[in-house]
């Protein structure tokens, strides 16, 4: 054997001392990742569906309803199987991720925070009644060297109860027709302000507002009508009612649809009815008005068009795309159609802000795709596309090449407003006269005012003597005081007028 030459031993010793060397912190760091448990007091049994985890840069306390539209945390998701109580599931840069996967996480200080989706039929997929849920914890991330976090879901979200007063009451009822479509129990529920006179005049009856909430907003709105007051309507007093237009998909706009069932003949053949008689409302066309801001404002003006015996008449402001040749910028009948770039290869905007575009297309299509459902635009697919072949609403577009398919458009022609009036106007127009009123800003935040352009239009050709305003300048927030009080005015002339046409035996159907 040959001895080892010298000049190799100070060699040997620093690869020892190498070896011998504590590695630092940064040579230690390994990628984000997040590992969750749920304790059993959650589920007892192994859990399927999708699970998330949320970061916010903000210190919040409570459990977020899903991400900010306009400036979203990080938000990560993982389908899962049976899943058990106790066993490790790991949230990595394999997860869905928007607007970054885990290992993109920017360096920065978040809350963060675990869910378990149960999915019982709910628009939000995290603050949903029975829910699981982490408590919060507040800790600085970077996505390249956080290395393990762990959570543990042990809480059960509880849904924020309706408080009744004297005035404001809770109207929930099981509908029959929509459990039988969706072979489940399936509640309507509205919040009802009642008049001032309501308790001390046992023998008179009213006549009801309908109000169909925008998007993410639900009967609870209700508190705030009596804030304002809604129920003196110009100096007449009505029964003011909120609706609760959410569903697992959204916003259901009382339309009856292949993914959310009969919502528009549920509320006319069962809410209404019930509430009306409960509450001494005027059981009659005449009597009964809708306005709406939003998904509501659509929705509104969907109730008046298709029912157009059973409201004298909508205000409707601000309304999602009354006509699907202006789709919020996008032609849907052309057969080359793109949702996410226009024809010269720009990304399509769906949001701006003085005139700036700030969200586009592709952007929020991607986040609703890690949100599962709940979102806007996929609610619209579950309101106008049929069913697909996997039991979910047949997709509009392709979600990475933004392609819209031309089968699913046509098949939306049916929830086309326009269309609808154009089409059937021999029939509707003396049924609509002096019913229809839709507004909204000219400067749209969400570009719906070039929808609404198209249908005023549309209505003059067809001579209508609909009212349809575009303001100048103004966005999206176009319900202010001035105008929900000029819309209280509008009703009430409206009804005093009917009212002397019953009194006097002639037909309140008319203007």
């Amino acid at each position: 054997m040959m001895s080892t030459p010298t000049c190799y031993l100070p060699v040997r010793v620093a690869f020892l001392l190498l070896l011998l060397t504590p590695v630092s912190a940064e040579a230690q760091a390994r990628p984000l990742e997040f590992h969750l448990t749920f304790d059993s007091n959650v589920s007892a049994r192994p859990f399927t569906g999708r699970v998330y985890v949320l970061l916010s840069k903000q210190d919040v306390k409570e459990l977020r309803s899903g991400p900010d539209w306009f400036h979203p945390d990080p938000f990560f998701a993982k389908d899962v199987k049976d899943w058990r109580p106790g066993q490790p599931l790991v949230l990595d840069s394999k997860a869905l991720g928007f607007p970054v996967t885990v290992d993109k996480v920017p360096k920065a200080t978040y809350s963060i925070q675990a869910v378990m989706d149960f999915d019982y039929g709910e628009r939000s997929f995290s603050t949903a009644a029975g829910n699981g849920y982490s408590r919060t914890l507040r800790r600085e991330l970077d996505g390249t060297s956080s290395g393990l976090v762990e959570l543990r879901i042990d809480q059960i979200y509880k849904a924020k109860p309706f408080i009744e007063t004297d005035r404001v009451k809770l109207v929930d009822i099981e509908s029959k027709l929509l459990t039988a479509f969706h072979g489940r129990s399936t509640h309507l529920r509205a919040g009802v302000v009642l008049p001032r006179s309501f308790a001390t005049e046992p023998q008179r009856r009213y006549p009801v507002v309908y109000e169909v909430p925008g998007f993410g907003g639900t009967h609870f709105a209700a508190h705030a009508a009596a804030q304002r007051d809604a129920t003196n309507v110009a100096g007449v007093e009505m029964i003011y009612v909120v609706l609760d237009p959410s569903c697992r998909f959204g916003h259901h706009v009382f339309a009856d649809s292949a993914n959310n069932g009969p919502c528009g003949r549920a509320l006319i053949e069962e809410l209404i009815p019930y509430l009306e008689a409960k509450y001494r409302g005027i059981s009659a066309g005449w009597a009964r008005f809708v306005t709406g801001h939003s998904s509501g404002g659509w929705s509104s003006l969907w109730l008046q068009v298709t029912y157009p015996d059973h409201f004298n008449g909508v205000w409707s402001t601000s309304p999602d795309p009354v006509d699907f040749r202006d789709f919020q910028g996008i032609d849907l009948t052309k057969p080359d159609a793109n949702m996410f770039l226009d024809a010269h290869g720009e990304k399509r905007p769906v949001a701006r802000l003085r005139g700036k575009p700030v969200l586009f297309f592709r952007f929020f299509s991607d986040m609703e795709e890690v949100m599962g459902h709940g979102g806007q635009l996929a609610s619209f697919e579950a309101v106008f596309s049929p069913r697909g072949p996997d039991g979910r609403p047949r997709k509009l577009w392709d979600r990475t090449t933004g392609t819209i398919d031309p089968e699913t458009a046509k098949a939306w022609k049916r929830y086309d407003i326009r269309i609808i009036l154009e089409t059937n106007w021999k029939t509707l127009a003396p049924k609509l006269a002096g019913k229809l009123h839709v507004w909204t800003g000219g400067a749209d935040t969400f570009y719906l005012d070039g929808a609404v352009l198209r249908l005023k239009e549309s209505l003059a050709r067809l001579g209508s003597d609909a009212v349809i305003e575009i303001h100048p300048g103004r966005d999206h927030s176009l319900r202010d005081k001035a105008i929900l009080d000029r819309i209280a005015r509008e009703m009430a002339a409206r009804f005093s007028r009917s009212f002397q046409r019953v009194e006097s035996g002639s037909d309140a159907r008319q203007p």
